[in-house]
């Protein structure tokens, strides 16, 4: 850890000075050094901030509407941070705030890289987070009382915050060892082939890095490879697309889920692993009547519909469409046993006639300069796992 470097405390000075000045003395307490940014868009710092952005983006400017002055500070700000992250200026960040606070605080920590601690104090952290949060690892810690000024309960908060960050960033932990990185998307019900093909790739000497297909994970997993963190992609589950389509728990990927990697060429091999199905947020007892006539896949607060001709057929185009653009880095492995622990002979969601014609139209749209292997087994067989981790490997040589 440099010397010179610093914990960024970053807010809204204007309406939230007495709290980031508490963080700012709890963190030096421990030892470590701070550099504060006022990013208020009302009024300059009421303490002496390192750098006040209200002087430099808002004041004397004619900026009327509310949101455009947020938009100015917020630019400003991922500017300022980034820049000194990139001289090794920063060690991590820490703010706290309301609605607007954790927007402007959230917003400029996703400037700053895997690793780089960011831990968000605020009153909405109860709230859903998701787009708040987004991709990035950020820490959300919630006030439980409001920010008004410091007292018993919320210096104790912050207090434990600035402790939280200040253990963060003196994080001594390093990999033993660097070995090729393989990303491996994966989800519940296909848990045990993720568990075996990470063993397999692991005795052949590669470090696997798994991501929830949740939606989330998914998009993580893109703009990490995109970041260079990844030799391989094994994406074993593909259920995103199918509950992107049917407005399904694992939804909210972005355009860029399956497409080619950005200025990299990554081998991909892809699985219609959960494609299956869809999986919804309803119980035996709450079953939408859209869906009666469906084969359904019961299991918690949510179940799995199995998917009809058309919906099956749209996802394949889907599917082809996206690994068209990717031709040279790209090759299909298909399990004719079933997608999913559901989908196998004798399972609820059990339906050749629905995967035959998935595999139709998917050759029908694939360009046929893509490799299609087919396997006559299970996803989640021992042997299925085997042989995906060897054609991935076989790609990465």
């Amino acid at each position: 850890m440099d010397q010179n470097s610093a914990i960024a405390v970053v807010g809204t000075f204007d309406s939230k000075g007495e709290e980031h000045l508490f963080i700012k003395q709890a963190i030096e307490r421990r030892g470590l050094k701070v550099f504060t940014i006022n990013v208020g868009t009302k009024g300059p710092s009421p303490f002496t901030a390192d750098l006040d952005l209200y002087g430099e983006v808002i004041k004397g400017k004619n900026i009327v509407d509310r949101d455009e002055a947020i938009e100015g500070i917020l630019t400003r700000a991922r500017e300022v941070i980034e820049e000194q992250y990139k001289k090794g200026e920063i060690l991590g960040m820490i703010s706290a705030g309301g609605g607007t606070g954790t927007h402007i605080g959230t917003g400029i920590m996703r400037v700053l890289p895997l690793g780089v601690p960011k831990v968000m104090v605020s009153t909405v952290a109860s709230r859903d987070m998701a787009k708040t949060v987004g991709t990035r690892d950020i820490t959300m810690m919630h006030s439980v009382v409001d920010l008004l000024g410091v007292n018993s309960i919320s210096g104790g908060v912050l207090d434990r915050a600035a402790g939280a960050v200040c253990g963060m960033v003196q994080n001594q932990w390093k990999a033993k060892s660097e070995k090729k990185r393989i990303a491996l998307t994966m989800f519940g019900f296909i848990t045990k082939a993720a568990e075996l093909i990470k063993e397999y790739l692991e005795e052949m000497g590669y470090e696997v890095i798994a991501f929830h297909a949740n939606g989330t994970g998914g998009m993580a997993m893109e703009e990490l490879a995109a970041e260079g963190y990844f030799q391989g992609i094994l994406d074993l589950a593909t259920h995103e697309l199918a509950d992107e389509l049917m407005g399904g728990y694992c939804r909210g990927i972005g355009p860029q889920r399956l497409e080619p990697v950005q200025g990299r060429d990554i081998p991909r091999l892809v699985v219609p692993g959960g494609l299956d199905c869809a999986v919804l947020e309803f119980t035996r007892e709450t079953i939408p009547d859209r869906f009666r006539d469906r084969k359904i896949f019961f299991y918690d607060f949510r179940s799995a519909i199995r998917l009809n001709e058309k919906e099956t057929r749209i996802l394949a185009g889907q599917l082809a469409d996206k690994l068209n653009g990717d031709m040279g880095n790209v090759k299909a492995l298909i399990p004719y046993g079933g997608w999913s622990e559901a989908d196998q002979e004798g399972g609820p969601l059990f339906d050749p006639v629905m995967r035959d014609s998935f595999v139709q139209t998917f050759r029908q749209s694939l360009n046929p300069r893509i490799e299609i292997k087919e396997a006559d087994l299970h996803i989640n067989d021992s042997s299925f796992a085997r042989l995906a981790a060897t054609i991935m490997d076989e790609m990465l040589q």
